[in-house]
């Protein structure tokens, strides 16, 4: 079995944080890198696979989580769990999941929560329904928040009003991005081109604090929103093929 790293604001320059580890010179891992150092002074916690192992787990008190959940203070809330290449099918999920919940309980929290997608980028329900979580929240495209509650009480929510959010992003095609997933960088830089293509106004928006998220974001995944004209086009990354297809498809 893997031993666990844990990343921390003094080890996170030699260490890194698992993605974007090719590219640490770019302004993506610079962005996500001085994110990550304001969020270990709020509690996030990050552990990496050792040993060769490719993996790792992110995860932050529910009161500083950037997903759009409402409620969550009694809660940790993951924001990304990823095994991929070799590492997959060897248990390590499991593993990172045991540090969460260890975490968690140690530090006298209620529970652990995190949002599923059946798409890509967040974790699939699957394996925590393995472990005895729940689906407390649903919306579409595919996502669900559960949770694995350690004792009674109240249950966090999605923030909902997602239309009215996606109306709020205006003209043109529009990011909406935080620096918490490095490769976003790429997404907008894709939603860009495909703009200059289409002959459309472009924003990009960056969100600064978890509360604006959850204020501001017309997706449960909150770092990342796609619109044209006040619509949701994606709430993960698209290639600009791909977003050229979505406007085209809405004309």
């Amino acid at each position: 079995m893997a031993s666990i790293v844990t990343v921390t604001d003094v080890s996170v320059e030699t260490i890194g944080f698992f993605c974007k580890m090719s590219a640490r010179k770019s302004e993506a891992w610079r962005a996500k890198r001085a994110w990550l150092r304001a969020r270990f002074a709020e509690g996030l916690q990050m552990r990496l696979l050792g040993d060769g192992e490719r993996g790792f787990v992110e995860f932050i008190p529910g009161r500083y989580a950037w997903r759009a959940i409402t409620g969550a203070d009694d809660f940790v809330v993951i924001h990304c769990l990823w095994v991929v290449g070799k590492s997959k099918g060897k248990g390590f999920s499991r593993l990172l999941l045991d540090e969460v919940e260890d975490w968690a309980t140690q530090n006298g929290f209620g529970g652990v929560a995190t949002l599923t997608s059946t798409g890509n980028w967040l974790i699939s329900p699957g394996i925590l329904e393995t472990r005895g979580y729940t689906a407390v929240d649903r919306t579409a495209p595919g996502f669900s928040l559960m949770l694995r509650a350690f004792r009674p009480g109240p249950e966090p929510r999605l923030c909902n009003g997602w239309e009215d959010k996606a109306r709020a992003l205006g003209p043109g095609l529009v990011v909406l991005r935080s620096a918490q997933c490095p490769y976003l960088e790429d997404a907008a830089d894709n939603a860009r081109t495909a703009a200059t293509k289409l002959g459309l106004p472009f924003t990009d928006r960056m969100i600064e604090t978890a509360e604006d998220l959850r204020k501001l974001s017309p997706t449960p995944y909150g770092v990342f929103a796609l619109g044209h004209d006040g619509a949701l086009i994606s709430s993960t990354y698209l290639l600009e093929k791909d977003i050229i297809k979505a406007v085209q498809a809405r004309s």
